[in-house]
């Protein structure tokens, strides 16, 4: 196997970089723009590998995605580059647009064309797997789950461009014939999640004894996914999912996410009891605009076709979780030194610059 990984320098982006060069022996060509959520410290573990390779290279350059294409000869393209966090497409959406609903057109259009160059044999077992997330079908009420059935419904305008992007796939599946499938995935948490996403930015905010903010009532309700089962999920659906389906990858872990927060509180006032308990620092914050109430996923489809399945509980991941960003200061410091001077209308210095100060 020869699997291009789009977007590899981000959060699920390098965690599966790491996992198919290090655990699975597959080589890898990792294209990423390196916007701000990428880092390539995250990749570190497999930099040095013969089998992985590093090329900057934004999706939206046809160019630049031919010639890597017609190079690096892959047997499978795992389309994750994308941007992700739903409240700054609320604050500004055209980059959601260019990156997710452009961006993989262009991906697809050059993927196609690779595609139908190929001997017979290769083209035959050629995989196109587009991640996607659970935003696209909406919110659910108290009861139910997403299935890959469920209609599309799509609440802000990262979910929409998503939603997008998804129908983009499907299309180039059916009308020529790309063999091409969809995966669905539930909120991820793990090590290397960029500092402004729920669970690292309430870790974070702990440590440092700021708020940790939490939007409207906090009775918001997530299905959460480790990463690690994630990457899992990918790779089984690539070796043994049906061309042209869809396939939602959740863990079966539901938690409001005020149980989130308390839960990270619970295990730091442990960990690290400086400040505790640290459930005093909580602070409730006006709702975000189109806030879904409630996801969760139904994984029974790839449970029983493809034979994964999540391993990691919640609290053993979480408190896994928690542990490494308390062992990895080096790594999100300079990310949260960005973060603040972004926030403060200064200029975020670039990471080289931030490496060479003392922690």
């Amino acid at each position: 196997m020869r699997v291009l990984v789009t977007g590899g320098a981000g959060f699920i982006g390098s965690a599966l970089c790491r996992h198919l060069v290090a655990e699975l022996g597959v080589a890898v060509l990792n294209i990423d723009c390196l916007t701000y959520a990428a880092d390539l410290r995250s990749l570190k573990a497999i930099s040095h590998r013969q089998s992985y390779r590093f090329s900057r290279i934004d999706i939206c350059d046809r160019v630049a995605l031919d010639n890597a294409l017609s190079a690096f000869e892959p047997t499978a393209i795992v389309h994750l580059a994308a941007e992700s966090h739903v409240d700054r497409s609320i604050a500004n959406s055209a980059r959601f647009i260019h990156t997710n609903v452009l961006g993989t057109h262009t991906l697809l259009e050059c993927a196609r064309r690779y595609w139908l160059g190929l001997p017979e044999d290769k083209r035959t077992s050629f995989r196109f797997l587009h991640v996607s997330t659970d935003e696209v079908f909406g919110s659910l009420g108290a009861a139910g789950a997403f299935r890959e059935s469920t209609p599309y419904d799509p609440s802000s305008p990262y979910s929409a461009s998503k939603a997008a992007s998804d129908h983009l796939v499907r299309a180039w599946q059916r009308t020529y014939g790309l063999p091409a499938l969809i995966c669905n995935c539930s909120n991820n948490y793990g090590p290397f999640q960029y500092p402004e996403k729920l669970i690292p930015l309430t870790i974070l905010n702990a440590i440092e004894s700021l708020p940790l903010p939490v939007y409207g009532d906090g009775s918001n309700v997530r299905d959460w996914l480790h990463v690690d089962d994630h990457v899992r999920a990918l790779w089984a659906v690539l070796e043994r999912g049906r061309v042209g389906e869809s396939y939602a990858i959740g863990g079966r872990c539901e938690r409001t996410n005020i149980e989130v927060v308390t839960e990270i509180c619970d295990v730091l006032d442990r960990r690290h009891p400086t400040g505790r308990p640290h459930s005093r620092l909580i602070s409730y914050v006006a709702d975000r605009p189109g806030h879904d109430r409630r996801y969760a996923i139904d994984a029974a489809k790839i449970e029983t076709e493809v034979g994964w399945r999540a391993t990691h509980d919640f609290p053993t991941g979480l408190a896994k979780t928690v542990g490494w960003y308390l062992d990895n200061r080096a790594w999100w410091l300079p990310l949260r030194r960005q973060l603040s001077a972004s926030a403060s209308g200064t200029r975020p210095r670039t990471t080289e610059e931030l490496e060479r100060e003392p922690l």
